[in-house]
C-alpha cells in the first residue's frame, strides 16, 4: 500500500518522476546498489531518528554514517533510531522501504550534503522493491531541504 502512497506523491508533486519496481529486493544499500546497477553511494537510504521529542527523516548516501557529534550539534540532541514499528507508524512506510516521499503525515526531512558527491541517487519508493531515480537537487524540489553534511 505505502507504494501506492508514494506514486500518488510523485503524480501530483512531480509526474515526470516514475517509481521503478523490481523484482529483486532493494531492502538493503547492497541488495539496491546491486538490483539497480549502481554504486552503494547512490542508493539514498532514509533514517528515521529521534531527537529530543521530535522524530525526523535524514537522506544520505548508501555509504554514509550519521556522525552523532554533527546531529547533536545540528540538532540539540542526541539521534536515537526509531523501532520498525514506529518507523512503519511514522512514514507507512517498513523498514527496508523507508522514503520521504507519500508520507501520512509531515515530517521534519533533512538531505545530507554526502548525496552531492552523485549526479544521481535511488531512494526507495514505499517499499522493498521500489526506488526512484533523483538528481540531489531534485531531492530538494520534491519537498526536502538540504542540509550540511551530518
Amino acid at each position: 500500500m505505502s507504494r501506492e502512497f508514494v506514486q500518488a506523491f510523485f503524480e501530483v508533486n512531480a509526474p515526470d518522476i516514475k517509481p521503478v519496481v523490481l523484482t529483486d529486493s532493494t531492502a538493503t544499500v547492497a541488495e539496491a546498489a546491486q538490483a539497480l546497477g549502481v554504486q552503494e553511494g547512490q542508493i539514498a537510504k532514509t533514517l528515521a531518528l529521534k531527537v529530543g521529542d521530535e522524530r525526523i527523516l535524514v537522506v544520505m548516501a548508501g555509504t554514509g554514517r550519521l556522525d552523532n557529534r554533527k546531529t547533536k550539534d545540528t540538532f540539540g540532541n542526541r539521534p536515537r533510531m526509531l523501532p520498525a514499528d514506529e518507523v512503519l507508524e511514522l512514514t507507512s512506510h517498513p523498514v527496508g522501504g523507508v522514503c520521504p516521499f507519500g508520507l501520512p503525515q509531515p515530517v521534519r526531512t533533512f538531505c545530507d550534503a554526502s548525496l552531492r558527491a552523485f549526479d544521481v541517487v535511488w531512494p526507495a519508493a514505499g517499499d522493498r522493491n521500489s526506488s526512484v531515480c533523483l538528481t540531489p537537487d531534485r531531492l530538494r524540489l520534491v519537498g526536502i531541504h538540504m542540509r550540511p553534511e551530518l
